[in-house]
């Protein structure tokens, strides 16, 4: 009762950063594995979590998605759904020899850096691939010329990364990162590799940037940012570093039940957001226990305006 208490006290307004919750390339997969379900019916396998966030996979599990961590855990001719993460070549071809009936979720935006993969590395670069370990992104990335793409998690690993022919290197982003995060690496990168080429245009998604564009607005008037976001999203942890980088405290908070009171004690001023895979009504629900603690104002900060649609794959796609 006390943190309660001390809770309503504080809170008098809650600033909600626009972009947030659900990108085009989320929207997409999601959609893709509804589909599926509708016109095939359960079970449809997925390889990973089609999204990195709990809720929608918990949503899609009820309906009959199934996740798995490899196709060998998936049944010989089982429909099966390849995440918005992407997937390195050779699960594509371990899907072919196993004649498995695939639909392809991976988001256009990443597709987009595989294609850049390839052709970086056809032209005989070392392909030095910015972005954090374990991602399944990286990890989709690197598979497509593992002996020659190298990644490059942060600052000090670009002082010591060594490539085959310093003329002849490249550099890739993981879509999710925080930008000036990866600006930081690719500026080291170029101290070291004078020659260094990067791609046609950022590799950082329009999602992210929008994200972490609209919360550092928003963090620079506010005592406290919520993140609403699962831990395994990339773009939903960027959005909490940024968030205190532009000088706010900041959580992740997996939904409304995850918010410490005592982190409201003595914020006048909340920011919410939410990761590109978080759905809107988790913010809904954060907002809501906010204004029943006491929040009188709740008001909007519009950093852009997203009208991005991703057409969804043949196999889904309606007549």
């Amino acid at each position: 009762m006390t943190e309660w208490a001390a809770a309503a006290r504080s809170v008098h307004q809650v600033v909600l950063a626009s972009p947030r919750s659900f990108c085009a390339g989320v929207e997409r997969a999601i959609a893709v594995v509804e589909q599926a379900l509708r016109r095939h019916g359960p079970p449809v396998y997925v390889r990973k979590q089609i999204v990195h966030n709990t809720r929608v996979v918990a949503d899609l599990r009820a309906r009959g998605a199934v996740f798995v961590d490899e196709l060998d855990e998936v049944p010989d001719g089982a429909l099966t759904v390849f995440s918005a993460h992407g997937v390195a070549p050779a699960v594509r071809q371990e899907a072919a020899d196993r004649r498995l009936p695939v639909i392809d979720a991976t988001c256009p935006l990443v597709t987009k850096v595989h294609a850049e993969a390839r052709r970086f590395v056809g032209r005989g670069d070392t392909v030095l691939l910015i972005g954090h370990p374990g991602h399944e992104e990286t990890d989709g990335t690197l598979g497509e010329a593992p002996e020659r793409i190298r990644l490059v998690p942060d600052p000090a690993a670009a002082e010591t990364v060594r490539v085959d022919d310093p003329a002849r290197v490249s550099y890739l982003v993981q879509t999710t990162l925080a930008t000036d995060e990866a600006a930081e690496i690719v500026d080291a990168l170029r101290r070291r590799f004078p020659a260094l080429s990067g791609p046609g245009s950022d590799d950082i998604c329009y999602a992210t940037t929008n994200r972490q564009q609209a919360v550092t607005a928003v963090a620079g008037q506010a005592d406290l940012v919520l993140v609403v976001g699962s831990a395994n999203s990339s773009n939903s942890r960027r959005l909490v570093e940024v968030a205190e980088r532009a000088g706010s405290r900041a959580h992740l908070v997996e939904d409304v039940g995850c918010v410490d009171l005592r982190w409201l004690d003595g914020a006048t001023t909340v920011g919410v957001t939410a990761g590109a895979s978080a759905p809107p009504g988790l913010v809904d629900e954060v907002v809501a226990a906010l204004t029943a603690l006491g929040a009188g104002e709740v008001s909007e900060h519009t950093a852009a305006v997203e009208d991005v649609r991703f057409t969804l794959p043949k196999e889904v796609r309606q007549p």
